[in-house]
């Protein structure tokens, strides 16, 4: 069976998961033992949060909820982290208490309950391996805080938020199976990358690769570099072949994408269509010309049948798929008899025939033929008017695994068709989510697609449980029996290109193939180089293999020395004392006594055996590493793999080693002094504030009973100082853990001045941790143990101090841990160059906005307002940061676990806390006498009304009369989605995706004003308003589509006015020249489906029989323009919001 689902909410197949989720920590090999088995029936727990609105934390808990024997809790941060989104997480509670090592896999669900309508409630699901290190996980981007704050949609009621968690808890079979990595092992199959939004593209491509038949066509066309269809035959042979999850940029490039389309979401239907034109075109003139056609192509015929005459009206067209009504459809059946359900014209909508005039008719359509491969697009969009744009169906809608087209006796099908192909179409069952790959149930698979309030099936159960799903599909891809064995062919290495298997038998030797006229000698040569080439990448490649099943009988051993702490110190470590991937390792065999393996030492650094130390290297508990203890000669006559299992106490795989090397006068060789138990082994650095540089100097041993004051002159002689020099010694500092970037507690730091020789302890946060050494207190009083680290500096008085940037050890280490350059762009020119800065990862709001504006020679650095930076599209972030509303640079650095070194800034004419409490919008404003449209910045306090928005442009515009008042539209896609009453605040207006515009009108003016447009006067209790629309016709894989463009308008229809008489008056309002405005036709257009209008039609009688149509924007007055012609734009109207770019592909 062949399932194609593309809907849901996961990637592959399930469109709707492009929300990011937290990164998970690095998985420890460990888990619940299970069979491979469904999860058991999952947990719900409802959350109540009261007083939502007035929460004044950053992150809030909910109380401890029971699932699968675990407690769990909610974490959400009711304000955002880093957008303006609500964050929510399943936590782990109480994961202190569980045992060391623990790991739970869960899958599970987090929900925001819409308290009005249950259907928009808000559920996003994911799985995750809870453990330890990644205790938390969700989704930062959970939902708009603008949505969710928004009275009228109905997710705050009464001030009170609910949420939902679902959770269930897997098994270890049941989360792999889950996980990328095992996807070609457990399916044969391995996922697509999402770059971004591409988690349609990826459904899509998925479901051409599993039609054989259609991807050995890819195969078989002809190709040029770079092109699409060479791009598309290197990403189905990667999914056949490869044993990882494929990228698909080398596709997007070819299509002529940039980043920007990469994070756009689009419609997967209308990919189909155009990328089935490309390559439609493509194929044209080779030997897989027709394959689109062959595979997807079926033909219906609409008809008009008058019933007291013989008259009978047809039109054939052909389609590449079908589109679906779910609403008020219970299944696929439901739909495709609403597709050919009858419908009669009679009283005063009967049908106007050629020949017998009006006549009383019945219109429907059927089908001829239907394809091999069956596309149903599932139309689960409509147009909600109280929330005033288009809304998602989710009412459950059933599909079969067997879909029977033939039923009841072939009722979907004309009298033409061909009753002799059988009409039996069936699914398969794989479930892809981008990268991963995994093997479902087929009850489960299509239960879960259903969407609405469902029962999950159990396969191992005789129950289910409830749950309310988001996730169902809108694109189901059908396979006829009768073609299956065509379509579902086999695909193997001879239906694949040479030079496909040539790319990538030679892909390993980074060979450069250029496309140039070469003899048939030259290609012998070449192609023996590469098969030279190649041997010597699979010897190599066999040889990694080898080492890596060898790897258990060797060991890894790294040493280090001084000279790599010369080295390093003061270049690439600061907070500790070696990089030990930078010093050299050794592989040596498990078995290999120790004893020998100094020998091999000997001979690599010249140190004969009977002055080579070894120190083991530990893990503290800060996070640190130190040489601990020293070899002991028993120790030593073990073998490499014994000593490694003593160090694997350590969880670190190699044997990290530190060799002790003393030299004496002349730098001559000496045996390691004999260590007592009261002998302290300590590294030094030393700091100069003057060149503000740190480099080691040595090592010391120091007995645990003397004091620090005993070593001073040793540490002068070190640092080449005079023997009475005063110094300030500090020990102890920790570098911050990687990635990890809490809220800074303060800022200073300790700096202890004594006349006299001063020793410190210091700790400061959040990078560095320093403590206070008591000078008169013995080393061991002040907990210094083996493999210390003590920096110290010469002391200075208090007015010298004055002279340097960094004056002490904390300071610098300050000034290193955090130092940032950030790179400010001008938020006018994202893409250029601005200036850059050096500061401090800890510089607070108000200090960053001051230097910018010391930058910029500004004199009120409040006017500057800052915008991050999104590392992901490389573009700024949507909103910008609000004043004070990020503490610290590093919070407007992150972004999404990464740091930036990017930020945008702008300067504002007012200060930004002022302009905050404003809302700007842009308004086109359209003049009644004048063919023009003049675009007006208005910015006015958030519980502003329209109608205070309409005065204020009334002090901005020159109006045609006086007593002309003004009307807000909302148009989008070059339609009047809205007419925006005087008391809608302007807070609930988002202009980023509508387009407002103002015009006038003239309800109490003069109608003896002579520059009132016609159809304002003497308006009628009868008249009716409708909407006007500019559209043409677009072939779309041979079907006609309509496509609207130009300015939408309204217009008041008279009771009894034709067709004609309005045409008169559109063509004064437009001004259309008359050899222009004869080419046009009249259509009453209901949802894309266009009635040809008379000039005898009395119009408001064709609008009125049609009944309460669900919006005035399904249901319009259309102005055909066959050639496209009168596209009135204007320039101000062209700086359309991303979301309405268009999908493209280039040639």
């Amino acid at each position: 069976m062949f399932i194609q689902l593309i809907g849901c909410s996961k990637g592959i197949h399930i469109l709707n998961a492009c929300e990011e989720e937290k990164e998970a920590a690095s998985p420890v090999v460990t888990g619940n033992d299970g069979d491979n088995q469904l999860p058991e029936d999952p947990q719900t727990f409802t959350w109540k949060v009261v007083n939502f609105s007035r929460l004044n934390v950053k992150k809030l808990y909910s109380d401890d909820f029971i699932a699968g024997g675990y407690k769990w809790r909610i974490l959400i941060f009711p304000k955002g982290k880093n957008a303006e989104y609500l964050s929510m997480y399943l936590a782990a509670a109480d994961s202190a208490a569980l045992p060391s090592g623990w790991i739970i896999y869960a899958d599970f669900s987090l929900s925001v309950v819409n308290q009005t309508q249950n259907d928009y409630s808000i559920r996003k699901e994911t799985q995750h391996r809870f453990c330890s290190t990644a205790s938390e996980w969700g989704f930062e981007l959970f939902m708009s805080l603008a949505e969710l704050y928004d009275r009228d949609k109905g997710y705050l009621v009464g001030d009170v938020c609910t949420i939902e968690a679902e959770v269930a808890v897997l098994s270890d079979s049941e989360y792999m199976s889950y996980d990328s990595i095992n996807s070609k092992k457990v399916t044969n199959f391995v996922g697509l990358k999402n770059q971004g939004a591409t988690c349609y593209l990826n459904s899509l491509l998925q479901t051409f690769y599993h039609i054989p038949y259609f991807r050995k066509a890819v195969y078989h066309m002809p190709t040029t570099e770079n092109d699409m269809p060479l791009a598309l035959q290197n990403l189905f042979y990667k999914l056949q072949f490869s044993d990882d999850s494929v990228a698909t940029r080398e596709l997007t490039k070819s299509f002529g994408w940039d980043s920007s389309d990469v994070f756009k979401q689009h419609d997967v239907e209308e990919l189909n269509r155009l990328l089935c034109e490309k390559l439609e075109g493509k194929m044209k003139g080779t030997i897989v010309e027709g394959t689109i056609q062959q595979l997807f192509e079926g033909h219906n015929m609409s008809y008009i049948e008058c019933i007291s005459v013989d008259y009978k009206s047809t039109h054939k067209e052909t389609f590449n798929d079908i589109q679906l009504l779910v609403k008020g459809c219970s299944d696929v059946y439901a739909s495709f008899d609403k597709y050919v359900e009858v419908d009669y014209l009679d009283g005063d909508n009967k049908y106007k025939s050629e020949v017998y005039g009006l006549q009383d008719a019945k219109k429907g359509a059927l089908f001829i033929d239907f394809p091999p491969v069956l596309q149903l697009h599932l139309k689960r969009f409509e147009y909600d008017n109280m929330r005033g744009n288009d809304s998602k169906i989710n009412d459950r809608y059933e599909f079969p695994l067997q879909l029977d087209l033939d039923r009841e006796n072939g009722k979907y099908l004309s009298s033409e068709a061909d009753r002799t192909v059988r009409n039996l179409y069936t699914l398969h069952r794989y479930k892809f989510d981008d990268e991963r790959v995994t093997k479902v149930d087929a009850k489960r698979a299509l239960e879960e697609q259903y969407g609405g309030q469902g029962k999950l099936p159990q396969t191992n159960s005789e129950y289910g449980f409830q749950i309310s799903q988001n996730s169902n599909a809108y694109l189901l891809v059908y396979i006829r029996e009768s073609d299956k064995e065509k379509i579902m062919c086999n695909v193997d290495q001879k239906d694949i290109g040479e030079h496909l298997r040539v790319r990538y038998s030679t892909s390993s030797m980074s060979c450069l193939f250029i496309i140039a006229p070469i003899s048939h000698v030259d290609l012998t040569i070449l192609m023996d180089i590469f098969k030279a080439r190649f041997k010597r990448d699979q010897e190599d490649e066999e040889q990694k293999k080898k080492e890596e099943s060898e790897a258990n009988l060797y060991t890894i051993i790294k040493v280090a020395r001084d000279e790599d702490m010369q080295r390093q110190i003061g270049k690439d470590i600061y907070f500790d004392l070696v990089d030990h991937e930078k010093v050299k390792s050794f592989r040596i065999q498990r078995e290999t006594l120790f004893s020998a393996f100094k020998e091999d030492i000997k001979k690599e650094f010249r140190v004969p055996v009977q002055f080579q130390r070894y120190w083991l290297w530990a893990k503290r508990q800060n996070h640190t590493y130190r040489p601990d203890w020293p070899l002991t000669r028993l120790e030593e006559a073990q073998t490499v793999g014994q000593l490694r299992k003593v160090f694997n106490k350590f969880h670190n795989a190699e044997l990290k080693l530190f060799l002790e090397v003393e030299l004496g006068p002349e730098l001559m060789l000496l045996s390691p002094p004999e260590k007592a138990k009261d002998d302290i082994l300590l590294f030094f650095k030393l700091y100069d504030p003057e060149k503000e540089d740190m480099r080691y100097v040595g090592r010391l041993f120091a007995k645990g009973i003397s004091n620090p004051m005993e070593i001073l002159s040793k540490l002068n002689a070190m640092a080449g100082y005079a023997p009475d020099q005063e110094i300030e010694l500090y020990e102890r500092f920790k570098q911050l853990l990687p990635g990890f970037l809490p809220r800074p507690k303060f800022f200073g730091f300790f700096s202890f001045l004594f006349s006299v020789t001063v020793l410190m302890e210091i700790k400061f946060e959040p990078s560095v941790m320093c403590e206070n050494i008591d000078k008169n207190s013995t080393f061991r009083s002040n907990e210094l143990e083996d493999g210390d680290i003590v920096c110290f500096q010469k002391s200075l008085t208090a007015e010298s101090r004055q002279q340097f940037r960094y004056p002490d050890v904390p300071s610098f280490l300050e000034y290193v841990h955090n130092r940032q350059v950030v790179h400010f762009r001008s938020l006018d020119k994202p893409k250029e160059q601005g200036f850059c800065l050096e500061l401090s990862r800890i510089n607070t709001y108000d200090e960053v906005v001051g230097r910018i504006a010391q930058q910029l020679e500004l004199d009120d650095p409040s006017k500057i307002r800052l915008t991050s930076h999104d590392c992901l599209s490389q573009q700024p972030k949507p909103q910008p940061i609000k004043y004070r509303g990020l503490d610290y640079l590093v919070n407007m650095l992150v972004h999404y676990n990464k740091i930036s070194d990017i930020l945008y800034y702008e300067v504002l004419d007012i200060p930004l806390p002022e302009f905050q409490g404003l809302k700007p919008f842009k308004v086109a404003f359209h003049r009644a006498t004048k063919d023009e449209v003049v675009i007006h910045m208005i910015s006015l306090p958030k519980q502003s009304t329209v109608d205070d928005v309409m005065k204020n442009l009334k002090t901005k515009v020159e109006l045609s009369h006086p007593d002309a008042e003004l009307r807000l539209l909302e148009v989008f896609c070059h339609k009047i989605y809205k007419i925006l009453p005087t008391t809608e605040k302007i807070e609930n207006i988002n202009d980023r995706y509508w387009t407002l515009r103002a015009e006038e009108q003239f309800i109490n003016v003069d109608p003896s004003f002579l520059q009132i447009p016609e159809e304002e006067k003497n308006i009628g209790p009868h008249d009716r308003l409708v909407h006007v629309y500019h559209f043409n016709k677009e072939a779309a894989q041979n079907q006609m589509k309509i496509k609207n463009f130009g300015e939408p308008f309204l217009l008041i229809i008279r009771e009894k006015e034709t067709l004609a008489e309005l045409k008169l008056r559109i063509q004064k309002k437009l001004q259309v020249p008359d050899e222009d405005f004869a080419k046009w036709k009249f259509a009453i257009v209901t949802f894309d489906w266009p009635e040809y209008l008379e000039d005898l039609d009395i119009l408001l009688s064709r609008f009125q029989q049609r009944g309460n149509v669900s919006r005035a924007r399904e249901q319009y007055l259309g102005l055909e323009h066959s050639d496209g012609a009168f596209k009135r734009t204007h320039a101000t109207h062209q700086n359309r919001h991303w979301r309405e770019k268009p999908l493209r592909i280039c040639d």
